[in-house]
């Protein structure tokens, strides 16, 4: 039995070369020596859908939030506050409401100068100098002005913890730093030897040294906010010019259970390294990973916690029972002063609720962990599912290989939810699940195509034109595919080899012919890659299209984005053909939409599949412009309107030799998504010179195009109507002039 098990391995032999090495692929991308964007977004996707299927979604009253919200804007007045009403919510928020703690998620980086005391100062020093009784209004009035004075004596006398916020980067980074930073927390010597890296900070934006040195203490606002924009970790301790500063939430729960230090808690990975797993309050630890992090828990969708506008509290409308003995959080809910951040919960979620729930989530011991052995963890768990998908998937059915799958992946994440809910452990899921994927999809593909070797009856009608993966598509349903002419809405691709005579006459035909083959073959994957029908060569010449024998609404964009990656793969071949020593190729490619007739045409004694009709003639001559323009890719007015996502440059109104209707004819430049800003206003300078030109203002358009050719000097296009102009100013074209070009030769 044992040796019938190896033998059918043995035949599944490539199988499970193939599985193999896609197992060791990601495990080498789990230990960061490459990194895999899919991987990192699928395991964003599922800790955001853990969190909010887990998450209580109920309300912790032990913290409140006073919101600068838009009512208290409009009572206050706009924001910043005068000191002196800051003070106001402070003084009330103690002695009427009686709260245990305040915490500001608000920066006070700069001095009031609301109360006019700097004004009436100055007007004493000056226009008012020998004024005696001015000068003694003033000293008498000072401590009452004083709004920073004022505020700093409430913040003194009361428990409050000021925030601040650091810029991301490295110190010297050019920053500008507003106020003063607190203390720092802990020892930098702490972290030697270990495998901390703590997010380092460019620069800071503190409170003035008056409130600082008032305040309880301080602590950092500055969450971490990953690749994808998600804040999903606030760092615990950040890293300024080799001192280590503590989070807001982090501050005010150690000022609550009254802990003089924050202590790390080392785990020793090795003899001469030691990784932090733990922050520790006395009897509260706070998971954190290598970089200090922890891992924020959202209770729920948002306001999971009383929210109590600022203007309320000023002017005692609130019930005393909600704030008595209450943690509060003073931040903003309003839009316009930005502090609404993307989280896995809510696209737009309030700043000060992140540190709210960091603070319950302390005060809980409910903090997710995600501690350095983690990897391990990963690694062992992917060499096994690897090990057991290789051995197992190569000797099952289609079915019992699916149901296969699909069992392993529920065991894989009720583990991993197992031990989310039980351990507050957060293991990866995303690359388990993915391998788990891909397995089984290599097992299936590799099954599908040993088996259908040799069976697809239609590959022997249309295989010399179009590539295997149509082929397989076409034979889902055969019967739907004919070799008979139909008309048909397509877009043909013409390209040509710039001079290729001259090129071919220094060349011996064995090199020739080495030299043309390694250029129709990248040229041919690349329309096979995107689903194109090589329709023939013509020395060396290709000629395409899409949209047929299978239908593809989309072929025109298909086209286009074969001619764009055909330019770029060029630059590829033109190094690697000097280095064969062979002369350099430059090609152009003209690309036309429209109906045309498709299917075998040609004699009784050779027929061919092919494209006909006036649409593909100036597919041809548009290919031929390019050289006129000194362009490499030219496209008519409806392939450019069936692609709208590409930034197109117009080049001209044309007629071509055999046509009497003029067209347009435009050079795609970029996907409007990529294009720099730089190549807009070019382009739409470009527009402004054609309209002028087209006007028959010669003066504007001449000025225009010169501005442009400085803007471009190489850019042939620019010479082109420079010469045109000049011509016309001598020559004019006359009143009925339509702007149109004609060209008299191919």
């Amino acid at each position: 039995m044992l040796h019938n098990f190896f033998q059918r391995l043995r035949h599944q032999f490539p199988l499970i070369v193939i599985t193999l090495l896609i197992t060791v692929a990601l495990l080498v991308e789990k230990t960061d020596v490459y990194d895999w964007p899919v991987i990192d977004d699928a395991e964003n996707f599922l800790y955001d859908l853990r969190v909010i299927t887990t998450m209580p979604n109920d309300v912790d009253n032990r913290i409140v939030i006073v919101d600068i919200d838009e009512k208290s804007l409009r009572e206050i007045g706009r924001w910043p506050w005068s000191r002196n009403n800051v003070t106001r919510l402070i003084d009330t928020l103690f002695d009427d409401y009686d709260i245990t703690l305040l915490g500001f998620d608000i920066v006070f980086p700069e001095p009031d100068h609301s109360s006019g005391l700097n004004v009436l100062k100055a007007l004493g020093q000056n226009q008012l100098a020998n004024n005696n009784e001015f000068k003694k209004a003033i000293s008498e009035l000072e401590p009452e002005l004083n709004y920073d004075r004022l505020l700093a004596e409430s913040i003194e006398k009361n428990q409050v913890v000021l925030g601040y916020y650091f810029k991301h980067g490295f110190a010297g980074d050019n920053a500008t730093n507003n106020g003063v930073l607190p203390k720092p927390a802990l020892d930098k010597e702490l972290f030697e030897n270990t495998t901390v890296k703590a997010r380092p900070a460019g620069g800071y934006s503190a409170n003035i040294d008056t409130l600082q040195r008032a305040a309880l203490d301080a602590g950092h606002f500055s969450p971490w906010i990953d690749p994808d924009g998600v804040i999903r970790r606030v760092p615990m301790l950040y890293q300024y010019e080799g001192n280590y500063y503590e989070a807001l939430a982090l501050v005010m729960v150690r000022q609550l259970l009254e802990v003089e230090n924050t202590e790390p808690i080392f785990e020793n990975s090795s003899s001469n390294y030691r990784s932090l797993e733990n922050l520790s309050l006395e009897f509260i630890d706070i998971p954190v990973d290598k970089h200090i992090q922890a891992l924020v828990p959202y209770r729920g969708f948002e306001k999971n916690y009383p929210y109590i506008s600022a203007t309320d509290i000023i002017h005692g409308r609130t019930d005393k029972a909600i704030l008595k003995d209450a943690i509060i959080l003073v931040g903003t809910t309003v839009p316009g002063l930005y502090d609404l951040r993307t989280t896995p919960v809510k696209k737009q979620y309030p700043g000060v609720e992140i540190h709210a729930n960091l603070i319950s989530g302390i005060l809980d011991a409910n903090i997710k962990k995600s501690p350095a052995y983690i990897q391990g963890v990963e690694l062992t768990q992917l060499l096994l599912i690897g090990l057991l998908l290789t051995l197992t998937l190569p000797l099952l059915s289609p079915l019992w290989a699916a149901l296969f799958s699909i069992i392993l992946t529920i065991v894989v994440i009720s583990i991993n939810l197992m031990f989310w809910q039980i351990a507050n452990l957060v293991l990866p899921l995303a690359s388990s699940v993915l391998l788990i994927l891909i397995l089984f999809i290599a097992n299936m593909s590799y099954g599908f195509f040993i088996e259908r070797r040799g069976k697809l009856q239609i590959a022997s009608t249309f295989g010399q034109y179009i590539p295997p993966e149509l082929i397989d598509e076409m034979n889902f349903n055969p019967d739907s595919y004919t070799l008979d002419a139909e008309n048909r809405e397509m877009t043909v691709l013409f390209s040509d080899v710039r001079s290729f005579t001259t090129i071919s006459e220094g060349l011996e035909p064995e090199e020739l012919s080495n030299l043309m083959n390694a250029y129709l073959t990248p040229m041919t994957k690349l329309i096979h890659e995107n689903r194109g029908t090589i329709d023939k060569y013509i020395g060396d010449a290709i000629m395409a299209f899409w949209g047929a024998p299978v239908d593809n609404t989309e072929h025109a964009r298909f086209a286009l984005k074969t001619a764009m990656e055909m330019l770029e793969r060029m630059e590829a071949l033109r190094l690697e053909f000097k280095e064969r020593g062979w002369p350099e190729l430059h090609i152009g490619v003209g690309l036309n939409t429209g109906v045309m007739s498709v299917g075998n045409m040609g004699s009784e004694f050779r027929l061919s599949y092919t494209v006909l009709g006036d649409p593909v003639n100036l597919g041809s001559r548009l290919e031929g412009l390019t050289k006129s323009y000194g362009v490499e890719l030219v496209v008519s007015e409806t392939t450019k309107q069936a692609v709208p996502e590409y930034i197109y440059r117009e080049l001209d109104y044309v007629k071509v030799k055999g046509k009497d209707k003029p067209v347009a004819i435009y050079e795609p430049v970029s996907l409007e998504k990529e294009i720099s800003a730089e190549e807009i206003k070019e382009i739409e300078k470009a527009e402004k010179a054609l309209i002028a030109y087209r006007q028959q203002d010669w003066e504007q358009a001449e000025k225009l195009f010169q501005l442009l050719q400085q803007i471009s000097p190489s850019r042939m296009l620019y010479d082109i109507y420079l010469e045109r102009i000049a011509h016309f100013k001598k020559h004019p074209p006359g009143a009925n002039w339509d702007g149109v070009y004609t060209f008299t030769t191919k």
